[in-house]
């Protein structure tokens, strides 16, 4: 494949297809789910559920690539790291490899245990249940999509199992402990994953950005700083990308990443001595050092996550799979191929019809990224997700990605509004032309009200009026930098409000909206 023909692919991928074109692939997809799972399931009892829950899984699964996954990539595109075209196709194949290679053998029915599926006796009541929260959780994120916001998939598919379970058996099935965790992960989740973020670009800025010789000390830092993402990532992809190929506790996989790590430092180390000798000494140098650890890391996050969230897709399918055919109601199930299949043929699908809206949201709608930023927003998805796991705290993948693009923007307003020598030189220069403006104004009342004037009077009359108009335009000028510099907003409020928004309100609007679709089926089934 040449360049040129690569190039045009880049320009395609910019261009989002025609709405109803996408929508007729999705539903080519769709469809050949229904077929598929029509002939190979007609002699299976009571199968129409099966068939159903199938066509409502790949639909699950496409908006998951729809939403979820432009967390993965949606920085490094906003940095231009990557393309769009490059970013899809990279996110789609580890998605899809992640699913399959590591999504697991065996699935919760009931994830994060949230209900308590024994107090439902009746399967065809649980079907009926599982297949709410399926659609439920489906349309929630289509809507979310649609508005540009990135939500929870696991949080939609949690308040679809927790409406359908309520509309089924009840307030007492739910787990309401459980419940509470999962509403505490909306505030630790973004406020972790925004302090981390922008610790490390703290960090960068100050021992690299700020530095005369910023070559120089990229060439010390950066090596460690890759390593460091190395050991991160591989500790983070131990734990939760490969537990279906290798089942290590933390310990081993720390002491594996912290050996991967080593590994690291000294192959990249002279990757970047030789790579600084190409670049200026600049921002916009020191940032192309970290592209490539960019495309590694939305590439292994991809895989990690279609390694982890393919179940949000796949349980509930998973779970009717298993209901229809032995009859009974299980807390774990095996996953059958064609399901897992569904689930990571529909991810990647869903990514490439529909995830650029998202991919741009993340990337480019919040705040403004560069490389640096984007790799700090990465080291937060990784590192978060590695502590949380370890003290027990629930977060949300997707809000630690959004929080640390929250992190870095506001980050920056920081620094840039407290950078106190810019602004106090601007406003010591204000008050100082304010005060000659005004000199210049009481000495030109007091000549003009002199009764008899001299040559000389007259000539600085005239000299006063032209000092008073330029110093009235000066003053109004440094008047109006120093309120933008005061207010600089790096972090578009609108598109923050709007985010937040949607998190809050993602668990009940999927519950309600798996209520009254469970009720819908129990009045059409009755």
């Amino acid at each position: 494949m040449d360049f040129e023909t690569i190039n045009k692919m880049d320009k395609a991928a910019e261009k989002t297809l025609p709405g109803f074109a996408k929508l007729s692939l999705g539903l080519l997809f769709i469809v050949v789910v229904f077929l598929w799972s029509y002939t190979s399931h007609g002699n299976v009892p009571n199968n129409s559920f099966l068939i159903i829950g199938a066509v409502f899984g790949a639909y699950m699964a496409m908006n998951i690539g729809a939403n979820d996954v432009a967390n993965n990539v949606g920085p490094a595109v906003g940095s231009k790291a990557m393309t769009m075209f490059w970013a899809i196709v990279i996110a789609a194949t580890f998605e899809a490899l992640g699913a399959l290679i590591a999504g697991g053998d065996v699935v919760k029915t009931i994830k994060k245990g949230i209900i308590d599926p024994a107090l439902i006796s009746n399967p065809d009541i649980f079907i009926w249940a599982m297949t709410a929260a399926l659609l439920s959780a489906a349309l929630w994120l289509n809507f979310a999509t649609s508005i540009g916001a990135p939500v929870s998939t696991t949080h939609s598919i949690v308040g679809g199992v927790m409406g359908a379970g309520i509309a089924a058996a009840g307030f007492s099935i739910v787990s309401w402990g459980t419940m509470g965790k999962i509403a505490a992960s909306w505030i630790i989740s973004p406020i972790l994953g925004g302090i981390i973020a922008a610790a490390f670009l703290f960090f960068i800025k100050k021992k690299i950005m700020f530095q005369k010789d910023m070559i120089k000390a990229a060439n010390k830092f950066v090596p460690y700083l890759v390593a460091f993402m190395a050991w991160a990532f591989s500790t983070y992809l131990i734990l939760k990308g490969v537990k279906k190929l290798i089942k290590l506790d933390f310990s081993i996989a720390l002491i594996l990443g912290f050996i991967i790590a080593i590994i690291t430092f000294f192959l990249v180390k002279p990757l970047i001595l030789k790579a600084s000798n190409k670049i200026d000494n600049n921002r916009i140098g020191i940032n192309s050092l970290f592209t490539i650890p960019l495309i590694f890391a939305a590439a292994l996050l991809s895989f990690a996550h279609g390694a982890n969230d393919v179940a949000n897709a796949i349980g509930p399918l998973a779970a009717i799979n298993d209901a229809v055919m032995n009859a009974e109601i299980a807390s774990k199930v095996g996953i059958p191929f064609w399901v897992m299949f569904v689930g990571a043929v529909g991810i990647a699908i869903g990514l490439a019809l529909y995830g650029p809206k998202l991919i741009k949201t993340v990337g480019s709608e919040i705040t403004e990224l560069d490389q640096v930023r984007a790799y700090s927003i990465a080291m937060a998805a990784a590192v978060t997700v590695i502590i949380a796991s370890q003290l027990g705290l629930p977060v949300s993948s997707t809000h630690i990605a959004v929080g640390g693009v929250f992190g870095v923007g506001f980050l920056r307003e920081f620094l840039d509004s407290s950078e106190a020598k810019i602004l106090s030189d601007i406003r010591k220069k204000f008050k100082k032309d304010k005060k000659i403006l005004e000199k210049y104004e009481e000495e030109l009342i007091e000549i003009e009200d002199k009764e008899k004037k001299s040559k000389s009077d007259y000539i600085r009359i005239v000299e006063l009026y032209k000092l008073i108009e330029e110093k009235v335009e000066q003053v109004r000028i440094e008047k109006r930098d120093f309120k933008a510099k005061k207010r600089v907003k790096y972090v578009k409020r609108d598109a923050v409000k709007k985010i937040i928004a949607a998190w809050v309100i993602t668990v009940p609007a999927a519950a309600l909206l798996s209520a009254s679709i469970f009720f819908m089926i129990k009045g059409i089934m009755s």
